[in-house]
């Protein structure tokens, strides 16, 4: 399939319904066609034996189109991704789950990952910062080849940024620190121990993002 059979592909299961839904959660963006995850993960998975879907996934970003995006993070190659089409795509994010699916779809799967989320995190940009905790969540969440050792080194910046109030931001680091907990009980310890440093910083959104965390290791241990 061409770029442009895709795209007709995609607005053929436009659901202006399912736009409105989205509205309520929060999903936001460009031209959104309201298609829903399993409708494109089907068409991405004849798409991902295509030999030219690196090609095929800049240019649908470059489409504009809200799903189209989220359809190039599921057919692009990871091994073909490069720090400059990752620190580019992330200008492009305008809504959570652009976001969030990029990362867990493609990013974290990029050898790049760890020193993107160093990168990342120290960026102003509400969506900026927040790729880079989410980018953490789900590398703690899908990686399992990466030593656990090597995650922990990362909770550090969940303390240094615990206290950002944006909404968008204080999710990703709640996230991030919950997935790493969850990861393995080495992790679960190191995470408690985080948890309790954000605490001692006495602040209402650090206070949420640790109390979070900490129920969600009590209910894993229960």
């Amino acid at each position: 399939m061409t770029t442009q059979e895709i795209i007709k592909e995609l607005e053929q299961h436009k659901n202006p319904k399912n736009v409105a839904g989205m509205a309520r959660f929060g999903i936001q963006g460009g031209q959104m066609l309201g298609i829903s995850m399993p409708i494109l993960r089907k068409i991405a998975k004849i798409v991902k034996k295509q030999d030219d879907r690196h090609k095929i996934a800049q240019e649908l970003w470059q489409s504009g189109i809200h799903e189209a995006k989220i359809f190039a993070s599921l057919i692009d190659d990871p091994k073909l991704v490069t720090s400059r089409q990752m620190d580019s795509w992330i200008k492009d994010f305008d809504s959570w789950d652009v976001c969030d699916q990029t990362c867990m779809n493609l990013f974290c799967l990029s050898s790049l990952a760890p020193k993107k989320i160093g990168e990342w995190v120290k960026l102003e940009p509400e969506f900026e910062r927040r790729a880079g905790f989410a980018l953490l969540a789900v590398w703690a969440w899908k990686r399992k080849d990466i030593d656990d050792k090597v995650i922990a080194k990362f909770l550090p910046l969940t303390i240094k940024y615990a206290t950002d109030e944006r909404n968008y931001v204080k999710k990703a680091v709640n996230w991030a620190l919950r997935q790493i907990g969850k990861r393995s009980s080495y992790l679960e310890k190191e995470g408690v121990k985080t948890a309790k440093e954000i605490l001692k910083l006495h602040n209402k959104t650090g206070d949420w993002v640790a109390k979070d965390a900490l129920r969600e290791f009590e209910k894993k241990r229960q």
